[in-house]
């Protein structure tokens, strides 16, 4: 049968604008997403009925200062793992644990959790915590620090900043990863999820090539708190988080005095001139011994001459006066007005009769006396 659009003779015509989506088309972000309180189901015997065909193993050894703790849990350890239909054996003659599958195990990959289980109670990681492994969602990472530092010094206080002050920073890492972190001699366990086992790798390694874990700390914080907003969760976050810069304070002294390599040349140097070649080219080597004898004198005394004049020269020096400095003339102060020196001899008169106590005297009674005693001289 023909379509209504095609009796009508009329074809639809192609718009610009996208088509919607179907039912089958869903958005990446919820694909990505997974639904909250969402659970794998447990694997079971019914999904492995007839077992496993082969039996496997795994051992591992513990220091000597674990065994009294390792004797004390060990009932716990055999309880739980043999739920998991697994046999587990402690040597202490050797210093060994191993873990055995049995015809009853059904799940293949329970083995390399017990494997797990032993290889952190070796680690000096608390029973408690270690039996957590056990568990689905939980892994566990022991991650080597002693090679990452030659010094023995550098390290333990590098190991200690990892630690901080009374376990401080340790426990902050722990918070924001959702982790266990044990620091025991020159590794560190660590026993939780997937993507906090990552975070706690990283910062450990960037700790122990001495960049301070407070820094990776901060930028943890920052994501946990961009992770709540489901508008930023499909966005990039580098514009949020913080960058560090790497500063360099000890830096290497320069030599004062630098050698410059020379080019390569695949031709060898030349080869310096012997005594020989040297009278050749002077023409000394056709003299005679005597004119040799002779002119080799006359070198020394050309030699002894400029030796005395020389010293002779170093001798005068001592007799050579010094440079005097020119002496510089000090400018007298310009006269703001002249001085009346009458006025002034008047005034210490004045000053002498009062402190003698005599009457004063006119200067012209005594010009008068001074005439009469000239007149009658005459």
């Amino acid at each position: 049968m023909a379509s209504s659009t095609e009796a009508e003779g009329v074809s639809p015509a192609p718009t610009g604008k996208k088509t919607k989506k179907t039912k089958h088309q869903v958005d990446e972000s919820e694909l990505l997403t997974v639904p909250e309180g969402w659970k794998e189901a447990p694997f079971t015997k019914e999904d492995n009925p007839r077992g496993l065909l082969e039996e496997s193993s795994f051992a591992t050894l513990f220091p000597k200062y674990r065994e009294a703790y390792l004797k004390e849990c060990w009932p716990l350890v055999q309880k739980s793992l043999g739920d998991l239909n697994i046999n587990t054996t402690l040597d202490l003659i050797e210093g060994s644990i191993t873990v055995k599958t049995t015809k009853k195990t059904f799940d293949p990959y329970v083995i390399l959790r017990a494997r797990d289980l032993i290889k952190l109670l070796a680690r000096s990681v608390p029973f408690e915590q270690a039996v957590r492994i056990l568990e689905d969602d939980v892994a566990c990472d022991i991650i080597k620090i002693g090679t990452v530092v030659r010094n023995r010094d550098r390290f333990v206080k590098r190991r200690q900043r990892l630690i901080g002050p009374k376990g401080s920073t340790l426990k902050a890492l722990e918070l924001l990863t959702n982790c266990y972190v044990m620091v025991q001699g020159n590794t560190v366990s660590a026993l939780g999820p997937y993507r906090g086992l990552k975070e706690v790798r990283k910062v450990v390694l960037e700790t122990m090539k001495n960049i301070h874990p407070i820094y990776n700390i901060k930028t943890l914080m920052i994501k946990q708190e961009l992770a709540k907003d489901p508008e930023l969760r499909m966005q990039s976050w580098e514009r949020f988080l913080p960058n560090f810069k790497r500063k360099n304070l000890n830096k290497r002294k320069e030599p004062k005095k630098k050698t410059v390599k020379k080019e390569y040349t695949p031709f060898p140097p030349q080869q310096p001139e012997s005594q020989v070649d040297k009278e050749l080219a002077t023409g000394e080597f056709f003299l005679r011994e005597s004119q040799k004898k002779r002119k080799k004198l006359e070198e020394i005394k050309v030699k002894q001459t400029e030796a005395l004049t020389k010293r002779q020269e170093e001798r005068n020096k001592a007799f050579i006066p010094p440079k005097e400095k020119p002496v510089k003339k000090t400018k007298k102060a310009p006269m703001e007005g002249k001085i009346d020196v009458e006025a002034i001899k008047e005034k210490v008169k004045k000053a002498k009769n009062k402190k003698l106590g005599a009457p004063p005297v006119n200067p012209t009674s005594r010009s008068t006396a001074a005439g009469d005693k000239k007149k009658n001289k005459g």
